[in-house]
């Protein structure tokens, strides 16, 4: 891979970031280092995991009054785009990153990011080997871990089991996609919608969800010569069914739904079904967070043509080359992902929000297999159960589920998903939609060749 196409094309995704986001992260990084305290800058996604690791870093600097942690918390797209824009340009914003499984073996090879292995293999209590295999893959280069993770997740179906009951109907545990929106459109009502899904363009919201649903109804983006296939009836079929999905029974405004904003509408009771990551359920089963705690079912996600077909994604932390404060940035990166972060989260928060899917032993904690006892099963299988090198019909020359392990995804993604949300929102036909992403996605497909 030429590693100046590589960077050219992370920094012209990373150009559409907005210049207000830009200047708040300036403004927040300023942090200087003054009496003997080094101030660490970290951006993470807004999530209510990473949420709940600001309100505790309380804990940590206590501990080691020599660091602080300031935090700078941005909706995911803006949080790529910033933090891509500032890997790519070496601005050495960050001390601490928050990136996903996409983006780290990427970016490990432009030499952006640090190699965290050096530091986890010298702590024997750290215990690398107790990360979900898939998962410590995923963040792994020649098997050195070039972030660590904070959470991992597939995707399930949730769904409220009083709106389901009072209509007196049955979720299957292996559902179809077709049984769903059947069901779906027998709930949707003015009070409720029948069904949240993601419209919201961005590679990593909009296009993940609906690019698992391509998979399963034998879709893809590219065949295994890199030759596009998103004119082909597989990817038509699968953008067809999911507008006519959204239409007939989801939220009103589909674009505006990313993962936020459909976790806010399905714990306020709002929707009969979600279909999105595992990660959401400690959310919905939070008494803090939720209004349908214990009233939540928890299924596969649905399939068509395949066995299953779930993503797989981590939040990890991770340290840019650029960063001048390394060591400080492990020894937090070390207290927000060692086996006794779990307590600290179960004990202050409540059980259900601990991180899920990154390490073994949280799944060994009684406390948490009490309270996760509704979801806990599901988001293991799931994560487990996946097939990164061909979660389709077909073979694949990347290894990725919802996106495409290729620089120019994160261009291809975001112009893509805007293109279908005009198609959700009205304004575009399925097959106008589909003949201008083919075009934009065989330049990306070309350039691999």
């Amino acid at each position: 891979m030429n590693i100046f196409r590589t960077v050219r094309a992370s920094a012209l995704a990373a150009s559409a970031l907005v210049v207000m986001v830009g200047l708040s992260a300036c403004t927040g990084a300023g942090g200087g280092d003054t009496g003997g305290v080094t101030t660490l800058t970290l951006a993470t996604v807004n999530n209510p995991q990473m949420k709940d690791m600001e309100e505790l870093k309380a804990n940590f600097e206590k501990d080691n009054p020599d660091i602080k942690v300031n935090f700078i918390q941005m909706e995911e797209n803006d949080l790529r785009n910033a933090v891509t824009k500032d890997v790519a340009t070496q601005g050495g914003q960050y001390d601490i990153v928050t990136v996903g499984a996409y983006e780290v073996p990427l970016w490990q090879q432009n030499g952006w990011l640090t190699n965290l292995s050096t530091y986890a293999d010298a702590d024997s209590a750290y215990e690398v080997s107790d990360f979900f295999d898939p998962i410590r893959t995923a963040v792994s280069v020649d098997g050195d871990m070039y972030a660590i993770p904070f959470y991992g997740e597939s995707s399930m179906l949730m769904y409220n089991k009083q709106i389901l009951a009072d209509a007196g109907l049955t979720v299957p545990a292996n559902p179809t996609w077709q049984e769903i929106a059947d069901l779906a459109k027998q709930v949707n009502t003015p009070e409720h919608a029948g069904i949240c899904l993601r419209g919201k363009p961005g590679w990593g919201e909009g296009a993940a969800s609906l690019t698992t649903v391509v998979n399963t109804f034998g879709g893809a983006w590219f065949d295994k010569d890199w030759t596009a296939q998103v004119d082909q009836p597989g990817f038509r079929d699968a953008l067809t069914f999911y507008a006519d999905t959204l239409a007939a029974a989801g939220k009103a405004d589909p674009v505006s739904a990313g993962f936020t904003e459909c976790l806010n509408l399905f714990s306020q009771g709002k929707a009969a079904f979600w279909y999105d990551a595992t990660s959401a359920a400690g959310s919905l089963e939070s008494p803090d967070l939720s209004t349908v705690v214990g009233n939540v079912g928890y299924v596969a996600a649905p399939v068509v043509e395949t066995a299953s077909s779930g993503w797989l994604w981590s939040w990890n932390l991770a340290v840019p080359n650029t960063s001048t404060k390394k060591d400080a940035a492990w020894k937090f990166i070390n207290w927000a992902t060692n086996k006794d972060y779990a307590n600290l989260v179960g004990t202050e928060l409540g059980w259900s929000r601990v991180p899920p899917g990154s390490r073994l032993s949280t799944y060994d904690i009684p406390e948490y297999k009490e309270a996760a006892a509704a979801f806990a099963d599901i988001t293991k299988e799931s994560i487990l159960g996946v097939d990164p090198a061909q979660p389709g019909v077909n073979p694949q020359p990347w290894v990725g589920i919802q996106y495409v392990t290729i620089p120019e995804w994160q261009d291809l993604g975001n112009q893509a998903s805007q293109i279908f949300a005009d198609v959700y929102a009205g304004r575009e036909t399925v097959d106008g939609a589909l003949a201008k992403v083919q075009i934009l996605a065989q330049k990306a497909g070309d350039a691999q060749k």
